[in-house]
Parts: structure tokens; C-alpha cells; sequence
């Protein structure tokens, strides 16, 4: 796997004087929705902290009995509100300046074994150009082929999957939480990462204190199931929000660079729901939203979808909105149609 060097999370590149974007902006700077929230921040950090805390002194108590596979999957939500978290703190929509950004970051990254400045760089290669085959490292094809043609280009073990792919995805996502942990490692062999030292003394100081953990409490059978359940479904929580977010939207292939509003709104999906959904998703449910002004607080971003909403309707720009069952039915179809090819293709040897 490819690495770089950790970079700030993007921003909006200053936009010519009146432009679309800037007319935008404006407005949403006007109702002072880039204004920081540091209560909200405050109160959901010290919730996110205390239930982490909370569910493993529940492991502590509970001890040798299966109900801490219960335990488990509460864990398992924990880890992705940290994760959520993390992703908040990298945008800049927690502290203003970068050092205690990166401190935050870093910490949250500890708590759930996630390497951050991996994590940071690929994810602000992702921002700027989203959906983009080869800008993109969220559709570069690895297990899954995200378009058909990445599906005639698949081998191995990409193409046998990508015939079922849309099947077989959620199954899959029960292996994304031990990628993510592997994906850090990985990365640490990058000479050019920032604090590599300070990122693999966290991240193994995680992978430490964990495994002692569970197999000091637990038998070893309990704590190899307690590890399964525990990140399979931290795996599949994780899959669940980003999934909605840009799977079956439109790729962008070679050149194909649109401004950077169409590049935003044409690319992502938000998903319809309450404050439930917004808790739940980490208000990447608002990706439009997001993805145009990464450095807005999340809590801000459903005050700012009607201006946004409205402003692409006054541009002519498709804006796409779906209930939460529908964004998995069209990202599902998406990965069906993309792994056509393969499907069609001739197994080997009967070429003629």
C-alpha cells in the first residue's frame, strides 16, 4: 500500500469573485454557520469519553461470562462515536489551530488502534477529489471494483469477488475494523510519515493494552470471541456510515474535474433523518454539506442544507437526498452493476 505524508484537512480553495462556490460561501459565512461550537464539542467528547470509559469497566465487571459479548457490541458503538470523533477533530472543527488538533486526533486514534496521520492523509486525498478512479483512495479497487472498468482491469482475488461483490459487502465490512488496524501498521514503513515513531508507539501501545486485557479477564476462548464480535461489528458500524455517503454517485475518471461545487454535490448523497440519525451518523448524513465546507462544526450542517439546497436549485445542480434503506439499495446496485464484467467474462481457458 501507497502512504504520504499527513497534510492539513482540506479546505475550499479561495474562490474566484462571484462564482458559484463563493456566492455560496458567502451566505453560509453570513449566517454564521463556520462559527465554532465548542459547548457542543464539549458535552459530546465528554459523553463519547465517559461511555468508552463506561464499557470497559463493564468488561471489568461482568468478567468471565458471556454476556460480555453484550459488552462487545456496545464496545463496538463506542469505537465508532470515537472514530466519528476523530474525524471531526482532523477537519478542524473542533480546535482552530492545528497542535491541538493533532494531539485530539491522535488520542482518539489511540483509543480505537487507528494510526492518524495515515488516516488524515488518505482521508484529505479523498476530500479533494472525491469519487475520482484514480485521484480517489476510497474507489481504488483493492477487494471491491467500483466501476466497470476497474472490473475488466481486476485480478485475483478482486475479480473472483467482484462478480457477488454487491452480495458479499456487508459480509465483507465485518473484516473493515481488523483493515483498519492492518492499514495503520502498514503504514508506519513510510519513511516520509510525519511522527512515525509517536504513531507506532500508540497504535501497538493499543494493540497491547487491548489484547492483555482480554485475555487477562476473559478465558481464551471468551476472548477470542469477545475480539470477533468486538470488531466485526465495529467494522460494520463503520461501513454502515461511510457507505451512504458516495457509493453508486458518479465516478470521475482521467480530466474529468468539475468545479469545485459540481465536484462536491454531484459526488455525495445525504441521507434524510432526525437527530437519531445525526447521533448515529455523526451528521455525515448532511456529506453534501460536508464536503463543501469540511470545516464547518457538525452540529451546523443541518442549519446549512436549506441554503444549500436551495442555492444548487437556483444553479440547475442535481441534489440527491434518499432515506437511509435506499442509500445501501443504491449503493448495492452500484457495485452489482459495476462487477458486470466479470460476471459475463469466460473463466479461464475458454477463451475461443
Amino acid at each position: 500500500m501507497t502512504t504520504h505524508t499527513a497534510s492539513r484537512p482540506p479546505s475550499p480553495p479561495p474562490p474566484p469573485s462571484g462564482s458559484d462556490f463563493a456566492r455560496l460561501s458567502r451566505k453560509i459565512s453570513e449566517a454564521g454557520l463556520m462559527d465554532r461550537r465548542p459547548g457542543y464539542y464539549v458535552v459530546r467528547i465528554t459523553v463519547v469519553a465517559l461511555l468508552y470509559a463506561g464499557g470497559w469497566a463493564a468488561f471489568a465487571l461482568v468478567g468471565q461470562s458471556w454476556w460480555t459479548l453484550a459488552v462487545a457490541a456496545f464496545l463496538a458503538l463506542m469505537f465508532g462515536q470515537v472514530a466519528l470523533v476523530a474525524h471531526d477533530v482532523a477537519h478542524r472543527q473542533v480546535f482552530r489551530l492545528r497542535g491541538p488538533s493533532e494531539t485530539a486526533g491522535r488520542v482518539a486514534g489511540a483509543c480505537i488502534g487507528m494510526g492518524y496521520g495515515w488516516w488524515q492523509d488518505k482521508h484529505t486525498r479523498h476530500h479533494a477529489n472525491p469519487n475520482h478512479e484514480e485521484l480517489d483512495p476510497d474507489v481504488s479497487p483493492d477487494l471491491l471494483v467500483w466501476s466497470q472498468k476497474q472490473a475488466r482491469a481486476a485480478r485475483g482475488v478482486a475479480r473472483l469477488i467482484g462478480r457477488a461483490q454487491a452480495f458479499l459487502f456487508f459480509p465483507l465490512l465485518t473484516m473493515e475494523g481488523f483493515n483498519l488496524h492492518v492499514a495503520s501498521a502498514r503504514a508506519l514503513a513510510n519513511r516520509s510519515l510525519k511522527h512515525r515513531a509517536l504513531e507506532g508507539a500508540l497504535l501497538f501501545g493499543h494493540f497491547a493494552v487491548y489484547l492483555t486485557a482480554l485475555f487477562w479477564v476473559l478465558p481464551p476462548g471468551m476472548a477470542v470471541a469477545f475480539l470477533l464480535v468486538h470488531q466485526c461489528l465495529f467494522g460494520v458500524y463503520l461501513g454502515a456510515i461511510f457507505a451512504p455517503n458516495h457509493k453508486g454517485m458518479p465516478t470521475l475518471t482521467g480530466d474529468d474535474r468539475p468545479d469545485f461545487l459540481r465536484r462536491q454535490v454531484l459526488t455525495s448523497r445525504n441521507v434524510r433523518g432526525g437527530r437519531f440519525t445525526d447521533v448515529m451518523l455523526g451528521g455525515l448524513n448532511y456529506q453534501i454539506e460536508h464536503h463543501l465546507f469540511p470545516s464547518m462544526p457538525s452540529p451546523n450542517l443541518r442549519r446549512a442544507q436549506p441554503l444549500v439546497r436551495r442555492h444548487c436549485a437556483e444553479l440547475g445542480v442535481s441534489y440527491l437526498e434518499t432515506g437511509l434503506l435506499t442509500s445501501y439499495r443504491q449503493a448495492l446496485a452500484s457495485l452489482h452493476r459495476a462487477g458486470a464484467p466479470l460476471r459475463s467474462a469466460r473463466p479461464a481457458g475458454q477463451d475461443g
